[in-house]
């Protein structure tokens, strides 16, 4: 039997097909620009780029490359072993099968390709997620689904070990945003094309009491200096195609010099004596 979609894929087109300008995608900018200083650490030139995501055009820009750009679909348009770069442009936490199209990245790259990730993951929202499940169970007695439910970093570094990336490093990097209110925020994640596209979300209009308590609770809990406060994390997920140029890590027990001795300290042993 097959898994029920976690994600409405025609809903996140809507949300998307909505999006005028870029004036609220400062959160894609931001991750571009981290993506494209991570580029200038590695020090390698690639010729063979793909982008994916609905907004690669602008992720391309902040990053100053020209790569093929495809969209975010479940089944993603690569030839095996065609490149030897691919950055999936902050749309991986709305796949429903994020180790099949990190699985067919993998496959797309080159040996010793890279391939970066950028995605909401962690704490993100999570004012929200409270302020709405506490404000809907006091209204109506119960809750529905409104904020997409996050990766948190342990298991997005499992995700890149599973889909055979070497040399795999799954990091956070957490932004804090004020807004003038809650309805300033909400507006703001529709403008990004970033709305409740879960397939079990309410189909059918919700109260406005419940938006209104929500806009009680968010402010009395997560105000600061007449701000409302809102939490971001974006995973950056790096991984390479294996290679038998890459560095390997050593076998257990071959290391030839102690921890104690590199670091200058004095190991103890489990009776308190020196070692």
């Amino acid at each position: 039997m097959d898994t029920p979609a976690l994600f409405d894929p025609n809903a996140l087109t809507a949300h998307r097909s909505r999006v005028v300008g870029d004036d609220a995608l400062f959160l894609h900018k931001f991750a571009a620009s981290e993506v494209s200083e991570r580029l200038k650490d590695v020090n390698r030139t690639f010729t063979d780029a793909v982008f994916v995501g609905w907004q690669g055009r602008l992720w391309a820009k902040e990053v100053v490359i020209f790569p093929r750009f495809i969209p975010d679909a479940d089944v993603l348009d690569l030839e095996p072993e065609s490149c030897d770069l691919i950055v999936h442009c902050m749309g991986l936490h709305w796949a429903n099968d994020p180790v099949g199209q990190l699985i067919q990245m993998r496959r797309a790259l080159r040996p010793d390709g890279l391939m970066i990730a950028v995605m909401f993951a962690g704490e993100t929202l999570n004012e929200l997620r409270q302020s709405l499940t506490q404000a809907e169970a006091e209204v109506v007695g119960g809750i529905s689904p409104r904020v997409a439910p996050m990766a948190e970093l342990r298991g997005l570094g499992a995700l890149l070990q599973r889909a055979d990336f070497g040399l795999p490093v799954a990091d956070i990097e957490p932004l804090r945003v004020a807004y003038e209110t809650p309805w300033h925020l909400m507006r703001e994640l529709r403008a990004m094309g970033e709305g409740n596209a879960l397939t079990d979300r309410a189909k059918t209009f919700a109260r406005r009491q419940i938006f209104v308590r929500m806009a009680e609770i968010y402010t009395r809990d997560y105000c600061e200096d007449g701000r409302m406060m809102a939490t971001f994390e974006l995973a950056f997920l790096t991984g390479w195609a294996p290679s038998e140029t890459q560095q390997k890590p050593l076998r257990p027990g071959s290391a030839t010099t102690r921890l104690a001795d590199f670091l200058g300290a004095t190991e103890m042993g489990e009776d308190g004596e020196k070692a």
